[in-house]
C-alpha cells in the first residue's frame, strides 16, 4: 500500500547545515509572542527594550529547562545516546520544563529591573499560551506528541484538511492529532485571556487564569497520548488521575503507556490547576486590590 509523503522535517539545507521546521516554528512562536508582549507592555508604560533584554534571559533558560526536564525523565535512553542530549531539533522539549526555566529566569530578571513579578507575568501570559499553540505545530512536523491509533474515517469526520490527515499517517497507521487539540485549546485560551484583560482584573489573575486554563486542557489531552513521560507511583495517585480523566472515556480510549502508571504531565498539570486556583483565592482573601493595568505607572528598561 502506498502512503502519502510525510512533510520533510528539514525546511532548508545549506550544504552541511540543515534548518529544521521545528526550529523555524519555535522561533516564530517566540518572535510573535515577543511582539504581542511589547505592544501590551507599552500600555503599562514599559519600554520595548525591557522585553528584549528579558528574552536574553528567558529564552535560553526555557530551552535548557525544557530539554533537561525531558532528558531527566528519559535518562535510560540518553545515558546510552549522550550525543542526542543536545539534538533539540529532533523534538523532546517538555513544555513544563520550559515553563519552569522561564519563570525562574524571569523572576530574577524582573527583580533586578524593579518590575513586579505578577505584573510582568500578566503581560506575558497571552504570549506564552500563543507560543504554545504555535509550537505544537513543530510536533506535527516531527510526527510526535500524537495520540493512539484511529481510523482515517475518524480524522475525516473531524473535517481536517488532507495534508494534516496524511501527516498523521505514521508507519501505515493513523493517529490522534493531539498536537492539534492542544493548539486549538490554547488559541481559545488566548482569546479568554485577552477578554479578561478588558475587565482589568486584579494583578496576577490573568497569569493564574493561564495556569488554570492551559493545565486543564493539557491534563485531559495528555491522557490520549502514547509518548507521555511516566513513572511508577502509588496506586492511589494513579486511581485518582484515572478517575479525573474518566469522563473522556465516553468518547475516547486512553493512550497506551509504555511503562509506569502515572503520566508526569498530568500530575504537573493537576498541580498547576490547584496552584492557580489557590493563588487566586489566597490573594482575594488577603484583599489584593491592585488592578492589572495602572496607566500612571511607568518603568523604563
Amino acid at each position: 500500500m502506498l502512503f502519502a509523503q510525510a512533510i520533510d522535517p528539514i525546511a532548508v539545507s545549506l550544504g552541511p547545515v540543515h534548518i529544521h521546521w521545528y526550529g523555524v516554528i519555535m522561533g516564530s512562536a517566540v518572535l510573535i509572542g515577543l511582539w504581542i508582549a511589547i505592544l501590551e507592555g507599552r500600555r503599562h508604560g514599559l519600554d520595548s527594550e525591557l522585553f528584549l533584554d528579558m528574552m536574553i534571559w528567558v529564552i535560553p533558560a526555557a530551552i535548557v529547562g525544557a530539554r533537561l526536564y525531558y532528558v531527566a525523565f528519559e535518562w535510560e535512553y540518553y545515558m546510552q545516546h549522550p550525543a542526542d542530549i543536545i539534538a533539540v531539533w529532533k523534538g523532546g522539549l517538555a513544555i513544563h520544563g520550559g515553563l519552569i526555566g522561564a519563570l525562574v529566569a524571569g523572576s530574577f530578571f524582573v527583580k533586578k529591573r524593579g518590575v513586579p513579578f505578577l505584573q510582568m507575568a500578566d503581560i506575558v501570559a497571552p504570549s506564552i499560551i500563543l507560543g504554545q499553540a504555535i509550537g505544537r505545530w513543530g510536533n506535527f512536523i516531527n510526527q510526535e506528541a500524537h495520540g493512539g491509533p484511529v481510523s482515517r474515517q475518524f480524522l475525516e469526520d473531524l473535517h481536517l484538511p488532507g495534508w494534516i490527515i496524511e501527516q498523521m499517517n505514521i508507519g501505515g497507521l493513523f493517529y490522534h492529532p493531539t498536537f492539534l487539540y492542544e493548539s486549538l485549546w490554547n488559541l481559545v485560551g488566548l482569546l479568554l485571556l485577552l477578554g479578561l484583560r478588558r475587565l482589568n482584573p486584579r494583578r496576577g489573575e490573568i497569569f493564574f487564569a493561564y495556569l488554570i486554563w492551559y493545565s486543564l486542557g493539557r491534563f485531559f489531552i495528555e491522557g490520549l497520548r502514547t509518548d507521555s513521560l511516566t513513572f511508577d507511583g502509588p496506586t492511589w495517585l494513579s486511581t485518582l488521575l484515572n478517575g479525573l480523566w474518566s469522563p473522556m472515556t465516553v468518547l475516547f480510549e486512553p493512550g497506551m503507556m509504555a511503562d509506569g502508571n502515572i503520566r508526569i504531565a498530568q500530575l504537573v498539570s493537576l498541580s498547576l490547576v490547584l496552584l492557580g486556583l489557590g493563588l487566586f483565592l489566597y490573594r482575594r482573601m488577603k484583599g489584593a486590590k491592585e488592578p492589572y493595568l495602572q496607566t500612571k505607572e511607568r518603568v523604563t528598561g
